[in-house]
């Protein structure tokens, strides 16, 4: 397609057009960048997410906007773009069976006294930090217990940092634990329910590229790594894996999505069931 035929497609249809070679681009620019590998079904979130920020720069073309991303001098655009795609839906007590298994199996055997560590690695705007902050606070035998979120994305880890979400949000909060550990916002708040702060100090987030060097972080007794791996090809995991695992204690539970699986990759993890795994060692 000519430059003129297509900027005609542009203005005839009212948005920028992702061609073809423009989406292999961003493609190969994500999983260098991220690890993540985009199929081709999501050529329609690559455009939905990003023609915003063509717009607020006055562009016509995707092409336009890709040469901005690792230029010297726009590095928050690209961090923003990069943010944009790599940020998945969540949602509080999501996949509630490995909730339930902390609750019958994990707290109660965990000796009273030692304190617990859980790694939400990728947190996203924290709801899964929070829900195991709740069942921390209500099931663990020690005070001593924190709860760390990363993510790549910066911007939703300041909307975790605040802890403020949509009441809609709470539909899967148990209804003591709303009661409990959500405040519900009035005035310029309303419709919004914000994480009681005693729980907020719990829980720290911070930034981390999985796929790249981890920051500090220290040993965990629990880390969760939900629907993460399905955006990432075999070799991906592999290392992420490898990267991961040293952080989790003798004993510990290694936690990931009911559509994920650990299946032919070379690991030190045992299976306990179907998406719980568990580190050789004592409880």
């Amino acid at each position: 397609m000519t430059e003129s035929k297509r900027e005609h497609k542009v203005r005839s249809e009212g948005s920028p057009v992702l061609e073809k070679h423009e989406f292999i681009w961003i493609k190969e620019y994500l999983y260098k960048q991220a690890g993540i590998a985009l199929n081709d079904s999501k050529h329609a979130l690559v455009c939905g997410r990003l023609e915003k920020r063509l717009r607020h720069h006055g562009f016509n073309t995707y092409s336009e906007y890709f040469r901005l991303l690792g230029k010297p001098g726009f590095e928050q655009e690209t961090t923003m773009a990069i943010d944009l795609l790599t940020t998945n839906e969540t949602y509080f007590f999501r996949e509630d069976k490995h909730f339930d298994f902390l609750k019958s199996h994990f707290f109660p055997k965990h000796p009273a006294g030692r304190p617990l560590r859980f790694w939400s690695a990728a947190s996203s705007s924290g709801e899964e930090a929070y829900t195991l902050a709740m069942l921390a606070a209500e099931h663990a035998k020690t005070g001593q217990w924190e709860i760390i979120g990363t993510d790549i994305s910066t911007r939703v880890l300041e909307k975790a940092r605040r802890g403020l979400y949509p009441l809609n949000a709470a539909e899967k909060i148990p209804g003591p634990l709303l009661k409990k550990y959500c405040l519900k916002g009035s005035g310029e708040y309303d419709g919004f329910f914000l994480i009681d702060s005693a729980l907020r100090s719990r829980v720290k987030f911070m930034h981390a590229n999985l796929i790249d060097k981890l920051p500090e972080l220290g040993n965990f007794d629990v880390i969760f790594l939900r629907n993460v791996m399905i955006y990432f090809d075999m070799p991906t995991k592999q290392r992420l894996v490898e990267r991961i695992q040293p952080y989790l204690r003798s004993g510990g539970y290694f936690i990931i999505s009911h559509s994920e699986s650990l299946n032919g990759m070379n690991t030190d993890l045992q299976i306990v069931s179907p998406s719980i795994y568990r580190k050789a060692g004592d409880e």
